[in-house]
């Protein structure tokens, strides 16, 4: 059995208000806002993009799994905002916390579940044998286009877990389950700029199916109820999914309400399951146990089930915590939000 040895969150500091979004449309802000659920959201910087945010998160799980960058020997790094489209992240980020060269390395698309499916594999390859130690990052500066619905919550943020013996894990994974199907939900065409969305559709085909599905497999193959866990985790794309989700699911509100970052961060994409987990991790205690479930469209799910060990006291203190990054705030406005998400074209 493999475990999390570490891990790290990075929200960059800026963030634009739901309101702002809503005056320069002509939108009505408490409608976006009972809607969604969402008040602001965090905007990547000038000078970041999902590589850098990677890099950051990284940092930040290799300081709490205290081990060599030269131990880590598998790298995955998924988003759907690469910054390159031919040219790998992961080879960036291996460079910029010193794991290469003697890794193996790439980049994961699946929407926004494409971390913990790097994660899926990673733990694999140490419960095989092949490696020690293997990080997968989930990170995005996620794109809408001006005036659509997705504007508003679409943002940028990342998490980053290593996986390793379980005698050295912070918590131990027992197992995981995946549900996929051929759902086109949210998609976005090659050389253009913004994704396409199914508008409801997006809904009870995709992420609801998906989720319920991903999470009650899980549930039937451990053997486990979820009444035996202490925190649910699920995917964020709005505040309101995740809690519709659990009310469908018959799971109390307190076991789901911390994981949920989306009303001042936002949907991170491919970090936001991953970041709901390292926000439980920051305050879970040991003998925990912790059910995620991620989404990603298109469509499919990843479900882990996770016990904390006594190693979460003294791992968590090494590196910020997911609170510090959403505490952590500078407010700008729509004009400056353009400019730092390049979305004037020429």
């Amino acid at each position: 059995m493999s475990g999390i040895v570490g891990y790290g969150a990075y929200i960059p500091v800026y963030r634009i208000k739901t309101e702002e979004i809503a005056r320069v449309w002509a939108e009505e802000p408490d409608r976006i806002q009972k809607g969604l659920g969402i008040l602001e959201k965090a905007v990547g910087g000038i000078d970041e993009d999902a590589a850098t945010i990677a890099v950051e998160a990284a940092r930040n799980a290799m300081a709490r799994a205290g081990v060599n960058p030269d131990e880590l020997k598998a790298l995955y790094v998924g988003s759907e905002s690469h910054p390159y489209a031919v040219k790998p992240t992961a080879t960036i980020v291996a460079e910029a916390i010193g794991a290469a060269p003697n890794l193996t390395a790439a980049d994961l698309e699946f929407a926004c579940k494409a971390g913990t499916a790097g994660l899926q594999m990673v733990l694999g390859m140490v419960d095989g044998g092949m490696i020690k130690y293997g990080m997968s990052v989930g990170a995005d500066t996620a794109q809408g286009r001006p005036g659509d619905a997705l504007e508003y919550s679409a943002a940028s943020g990342g998490a980053a877990f290593i996986a390793g013996p379980d005698n050295e894990a912070l918590a131990k994974v027992e197992d995981t389950f995946s549900f996929t199907t051929d759902t086109p939900d949210f998609w976005r065409r090659q050389h253009a700029d913004y994704p396409s969305h199914g508008g409801r559709f997006t809904g009870a085909p995709a992420f609801f199916k998906h989720v319920r599905g991903a999470t009650e497999g899980l549930l039937e193959k451990t053997g486990t109820k979820i009444s035996d866990y202490d925190y649910v985790v699920f995917h964020q794309p709005n505040a309101k999914f995740p809690l519709q989700m659990g009310k469908k699911m018959g799971i109390p509100t307190e076991k789901l309400k911390t994981g949920l970052l989306t009303p001042t961060v936002g949907n991170t994409y491919s970090g936001a399951a991953m970041l709901g987990l390292t926000a439980v991790l920051d305050e879970a205690k040991p003998g925990n146990r912790i059910l995620v479930t991620s989404f990603g469209s298109g469509a499919g799910s990843d479900s882990f089930s996770i016990t904390v060990t006594d190693r979460i006291e003294e791992a968590r203190n090494k590196a910020p915590t997911t609170k510090n990054y959403m505490d952590r705030k500078k407010y700008i406005d729509y004009a400056t939000y353009l400019k730092f998400r390049r979305k004037l074209k020429k």
